[in-house]
């Protein structure tokens, strides 16, 4: 009897570490479309592409174009790197899952994903609640603006928006790290995400999620919550104006920023909310917003201010036509 237990013990121990705690995690793509993920990729690959060069653009152009070194664009350069890791971190993994069939993550990578995506996808929230912040006193205090939004202050506010994200999400990867998942290591999505390893552990997370959904509410809830009445102050102040060429040239002065906010929200708020309540949405929409809510908003950002912005769409036209010269 004894040595049955003693075997017992070995089996349960040897089952504790491979098992509960898996070296590498299996991702599968897109459930159901395994046979189109050569042609989905091409999509991504090219909206991927458009995100790195019209960011990288992006950065190039403000750094060295002094009188963009204004608040509105410090902050858009934030929320371009913050796009470019976002990207950047899932999307070369995504293809090689299509183009190699390379489904293995190690465990580790995985946790990092997760951290990344998550940290970062806050802090373009924050850098968004930043740039209304930058609207709101351009229009409604605009003699004051030089003065409150000072290059010390901007960065401050940077620095504020990128440690809330580091402090609110590093606990992420522990809360999935302590968890036991048996022998359940196939995550039926195209990268790792907080939620999709939630559902495959076997243990109660419970107070996990209830951690994820008060960080998700802090963060992306409260600063939408922000952004709105910064904008309702804003069209207050708008229609005080005493004619209407004003009143549309001030709101033109909001339009980018405003589109911008859509493009990302939107799918991000319908992620969520499919992920928590939208039980009898299909995988396969959940999974395809979530990868818009990854691409589309790195690649749009770019082309949105570039196309509505004078001084952007000057100055890339002036180094367009000075590369052109060279060759």
């Amino acid at each position: 009897m004894e040595k049955k237990l003693k075997n017992l013990a070995l089996v349960m121990s040897g089952y504790n570490k491979s098992d509960a705690h898996p070296s590498a995690f299996i991702l599968i793509g897109i459930p159901g479309l395994e046979a189109a993920h050569m042609w989905i990729s091409i999509p991504f690959c090219v909206v991927y592409i458009l995100a790195l060069v019209g960011n990288c653009s992006l950065l190039f152009i403000i750094k060295t174009d002094s009188s963009l070194h204004e608040p509105m664009y410090l902050f858009l350069c934030m929320l371009a790197v913050a796009d470019l890791v976002v990207c950047t971190t899932a999307v070369p993994k995504l293809l090689s899952l299509f183009w190699f069939h390379d489904r293995e993550i190690p465990f580790e990578a995985c946790l990092t994903q997760v951290f990344l995506i998550h940290s970062c996808s806050t802090m373009e929230s924050g850098f968004f609640l930043a740039m209304a912040f930058d609207r709101y006193v351009a229009i409604c205090n605009p003699l004051r603006h030089s003065a409150i939004l000072t290059h010390t202050v901007t960065g401050r506010i940077g620095l504020a928006v990128v440690l809330r994200g580091l402090v609110l999400l590093s606990p992420h990867p522990f809360l999935l790290r302590w968890l036991p998942y048996c022998r359940n290591k196939i995550i039926s999505h195209t990268y790792c995400e907080f939620m999709a390893l939630i559902k495959i552990a076997c243990a109660e997370t419970r107070i996990r999620r209830a951690y994820s959904l008060i960080v998700a509410f802090l963060t992306g809830g409260v600063d939408f919550i922000l952004i709105i009445c910064s904008y309702v102050l804003i069209l207050n102040t708008v229609f005080h104006l005493p004619s209407k060429d004003a009143r549309l040239k001030t709101l033109g002065t909001c339009g980018s920023h405003v589109c911008v906010i859509l493009v990302s929200y939107t799918p991000a708020f319908f992620s969520f909310l499919t992920h928590r309540f939208g039980h009898k949405v299909t995988p396969q929409v959940h999974i395809f917003v979530a990868n818009i809510y990854l691409l589309i908003p790195p690649m749009v950002n770019p082309i949105i201010y570039g196309v509505r912005t004078k001084n952007i769409r000057n100055r890339f036209l002036k180094v367009f036509r000075f590369s052109k010269l060279i060759n």
